[in-house]
Parts: structure tokens; C-alpha cells; sequence
């Protein structure tokens, strides 16, 4: 249960932990954290030697940032902590500037987030989701600027489009801007989407994968029977506040409950729960640097901390591939098919997974 190997983060020197702590659940009320529990979940990820904690201006509507603040104040760690923010989706009504990428909300969400972090600079700022608006050149120069200015270290994307990820990171090299050294984007057995084009993108490009969800809001962690309907029968979580509801954190699917039944019996096999199981097939696929780890409960991150303590079998990692395969899908099942024939002479180096170890 020790992280005891650090990885630079995407083409940096930026050393991180490979199991990263996620405060989304800090201070919320629902399905998290109170104040006391926080700290707990905090003090084991220390205590195992973990060094990168993310947090966004929007969790708790800034409860976690303060929350987050706080204990590393108490504990005189801001120097060894590499601490990660995110903005883009604070805005409020009647104030059409106060959300998205423009350069007006990146400097107001930043220096809200710094007051309430209680630091007068971050080590990762990220843009939260693509806006949809805000030109690639704008969201590059002000996060630069931002970086010259000393309020920020290194910079990286969220939930954004590979296309528009690959323009902004080509920007950057075109014209001296700080590139990006990440992107953080959702990855489990349960969603494989980012697979179409993301690992390739992050190791052309030099940025390392930050991963979230990697146990599908919980439907991945061991406390869910394959199959359960019932609302009432629900454990508490993400899922049972949001069951009935459009979100999309209720996930439960035929498909899903396939994985479920299937991560289950792996995990019986080599006597670990289905939560180290599900984060230990997330932590080694290609291009991810680190898997953020959320928690509500300290047994919950006590327990996930071991996730890198073993191997998973190379034919337990292939019964896990394929029940959770994402569909084939137009153009890259044709374009897999073309290469094969076109490159069938040609000897593969082998991937590589992630940075060596500091």
C-alpha cells in the first residue's frame, strides 16, 4: 500500500504519483465527505506516499478547494504536494463571462481558486471541458500567460475533443506557448471510449493521460450485485442519488453488468477486491500517467491504495479486454484492418506504458 515510484507527467519533469487523489467528494453533502472524513481519506493518501491531489473550482461549490486548502496548510506540505485545479464551469446566472475558456473566466476562476486554496499558485491548472466557443489560440496564450506570471506551473485539458486537444498542443509548439503535459479524461472497464484516439494523441503530442472514474461512479467497486434494478435495493452512492434520474452517473447496462460478473470472478481468482482489480487494469494501459483515486469512506481509500501492490495475469487482463471491448467503430476498425495488410513486414517496438520511475 505504498506509492513508492514517482512518473513524470506526460513530456515534463513534473514527478507525480501514479495514484492521484480526487476531492470531488470533499464536502459533498450526497454521496462524499464531511470536514473530518476528508481528512482522514487525505492523511492515508499522504501517509502511503502519494503526492498529487486535484480538485476543481465547481466540488462543493468550492468547498473541496477550501477543504483542500486547509489540510495542506495544517500539515506544512504545499512544497512536496503537487496540487491540481480546474475551471471553465463555475458560471452564474446573469453573468454570461463568469463560466467557459475565455481569458474573463480564466483569470476570475483562478483567483477564486487560489484564495481558496490559501497559495498563491498551483502546479497543474486545467481547463475543465471544452466550451465549445473559445479559440484553441486564446485558452493557449492566457494559460501562458498565466505560467509567465508565476500563478501556475504546468497546464493541461479535460472532456475535450482529440482533434481540438491536437490543435491546441500544435499552437503551443508553433508559437512558444507552455504545451500541455496532460489530459484528463474518464476511463474504466465500463467506458473505453477515449481509446479511438486518445493514448496515440497523449504519446505523439507529450502529454500523459489523467485518468477519473476508473471505477464507473462505483458500479466498479465490488458493492454492486450484477443485474440490480430496484432503487430501494441500491447501495448508498452516486449511482442509487442518481438512479431514476437522466444522469449519467446512473450507468447500470446489460453490458455493464457483464463487466460487473466478469471483474468479480478475476478478482476472486487472485484474492483482491474488484475495485484494486478494476484500477490495476486502468493504471497500466497505454498512456495513462496517473489514475485519479475519489473516496467518501477511509476504508474505501485504504483499500484502493493497494491497487498497484500486484500483477494482474496476462490471461485475467485478456478476460477483462474483451468483456469490456468498446464496439468497432468507423474509421478505426477500417483503418486497423488497412494497416495490418499494409504493415505486415514491419516489427513493433513494444508500448510503452508510462515514463520511468523516479
Amino acid at each position: 500500500m505504498t506509492l513508492n515510484a514517482y512518473y513524470t507527467l506526460g513530456r515534463s519533469g513534473l514527478r507525480v504519483s501514479p495514484l492521484a487523489l480526487g476531492t470531488m467528494t470533499f464536502g459533498q453533502s450526497d454521496w462524499g465527505a464531511d470536514a473530518s472524513t476528508s481528512a482522514q481519506i487525505f492523511d492515508a493518501y499522504l501517509d502511503a506516499g502519494g503526492n498529487f491531489v486535484d480538485t476543481a473550482d465547481i466540488y462543493s461549490a468550492g468547498a473541496s478547494e477550501e477543504l483542500v486548502g486547509k489540510l495542506i496548510a495544517e500539515r506544512g506540505i504545499r512544497d512536496r504536494t503537487v496540487l491540481s485545479t480546474k475551471f471553465t464551469l463555475g458560471g452564474r446566472e446573469g453573468d454570461p463571462n463568469a463560466g467557459g475558456n475565455g481569458r474573463k473566466a480564466m483569470l476570475r476562476s483562478l483567483e477564486g481558486s487560489l484564495r481558496r486554496l490559501g497559495t498563491d499558485y498551483v502546479d497543474l491548472y486545467i481547463v475543465h471541458a471544452w466550451d465549445a466557443l473559445t479559440p484553441a489560440e486564446e485558452v493557449m496564450r492566457g494559460l501562458d500567460d498565466l505560467v509567465s506570471a508565476g500563478k501556475v506551473r504546468y497546464v493541461a485539458f479535460s472532456d475535450v475533443p482529440a482533434w481540438y486537444a491536437a490543435r491546441a498542443q500544435t499552437l503551443a509548439e508553433w508559437r512558444g506557448y507552455e504545451p500541455l503535459v496532460a489530459l484528463q479524461l474518464e476511463y474504466s472497464l465500463a467506458e473505453r471510449g477515449l481509446e479511438y484516439e486518445f493514448p496515440s494523441l497523449a504519446q505523439e503530442l507529450g502529454m500523459g493521460l489523467m485518468t477519473w472514474g476508473p471505477l464507473a461512479k462505483g458500479l466498479l467497486s465490488g458493492k454492486y450485485s450484477a443485474g440490480a434494478s430496484a432503487t430501494e435495493d441500491l447501495p448508498e452512492g452516486r449511482i442509487k442519488v442518481a438512479a431514476g434520474t437522466a444522469s449519467l452517473a446512473d450507468n447500470r447496462s446489460e453490458r455493464n453488468w457483464r463487466i460487473v460478473s466478469e471483474l468479480a470472478e478475476v478478482a476472486q481468482e487472485i484474492g483482491r477486491s474488484p475495485a484494486q482489480v478494476a484500477l490495476n487494469w486502468v493504471a497500466n494501459r497505454p498512456a495513462v500517467g496517473s489514475v485519479i483515486l475519489g473516496a467518501s469512506k477511509l476504508h474505501q481509500i485504504q483499500s484502493n491504495l493497494g491497487a498497484l501492490d500486484f500483477t494482474l495475469p496476462d490471461d485475467l487482463r485478456t478476460r477483462l479486454d474483451e468483456v469490456s471491448a468498446p464496439p468497432a467503430a468507423v474509421p478505426y476498425a477500417f483503418m486497423s484492418s488497412l494497416q495490418r495488410r499494409l504493415n505486415a513486414e514491419v516489427q513493433e517496438k513494444p508500448t510503452m506504458y508510462r515514463a520511468s520511475a523516479h
